[in-house]
């Protein structure tokens, strides 16, 4: 499932609701709330976000990272062709332009799926890089053993970067976090005192925890919100335009 960062918007206006259904059951009870019970809802909630927030940026630095990686192994695999004949480098090098432009726009497929134009040429570099090693003098076996990997790298850093953006926390964990949120409105609206400046503050804590959320949700979902990777397809853009 897919936690979109838009749904901050619908929690904001669901709190408000919740503060103002907790203001109103107090003063119809005439309960006193229970200090304890408090801080520990609200220390449990505090707990959530913070995990929640440090493991949505662990994550998307993760993948800023696998993009730097795959950068590298092409460029490494595309300096190893210089290892085969003359003759047979300039479709295998029209070929890793061709990988390189369609390596983007990889974040806005819905599962970040491998596109097939990315499966074929792949199956065209191997095949041709292969032919062409065992061609290369005097030694082709220099060829094969140091280009070959190279390329096993570049096509398996593909499957690395689409497991990583599909890796996320269980949904419970996400249902949890919107439960919280929305007790702990319930919460703060029992024990806030009745008064005009104190709407405000209601509010301002609705829209502090629902930006929070949103925030949270738009890094752990990068290609679905405000945030996006599209930008860093600028360096595979700078890369194509090296490969001479």
């Amino acid at each position: 499932m897919i936690f979109s960062p838009f749904l901050a918007i619908p929690l904001f206006f669901v709190m408000l609701l919740l503060l103002e259904a907790g203001r109103r059951f107090k003063t119809r009870t005439g309960l006193e709330p229970s200090t304890t019970i408090e801080n520990a809802d609200f220390a449990l909630f505090g707990l959530l976000l913070a995990f929640t927030f440090s493991g949505a940026m662990e994550r998307f630095d993760a993948h800023r990272s696998l993009i730097t990686e795959e950068l590298n192994t092409i460029e490494t695999a595309y300096r190893r062709l210089d290892l085969l004949p003359s003759e047979t480098q300039p479709p295998i090098r029209q070929h890793f332009r061709d990988y390189v432009t369609s390596r983007l726009n990889q974040y806005e497929t819905a599962d970040h799926s491998i596109s097939p134009e990315s499966r074929r040429l792949q199956e065209e570099i191997w095949k041709e890089s292969v032919a062409a090693a065992t061609l290369s003098q005097p030694n082709p076996n220099s060829a094969t053993q140091v280009l070959l990997p190279a390329l096993n790298n570049m096509f398996d850093i593909t499957a690395t970067r689409r497991n990583a953006f599909n890796m996320h926390p269980p949904d419970a964990v996400f249902i949890l976090l919107f439960a919280l949120s929305c007790l702990c409105a319930f919460i703060a609206g029992f024990v806030i005192r009745p008064g005009r400046s104190n709407r405000l503050h209601m509010v301002a804590f609705a829209a502090l925890v629902s930006l929070t959320i949103g925030a949270i949700l738009d890094v752990e979902y990068p290609s679905h919100g405000l945030i996006r990777l599209t930008s860093y397809d600028n360096y595979f853009i700078a890369l194509r335009d090296s490969m001479k």
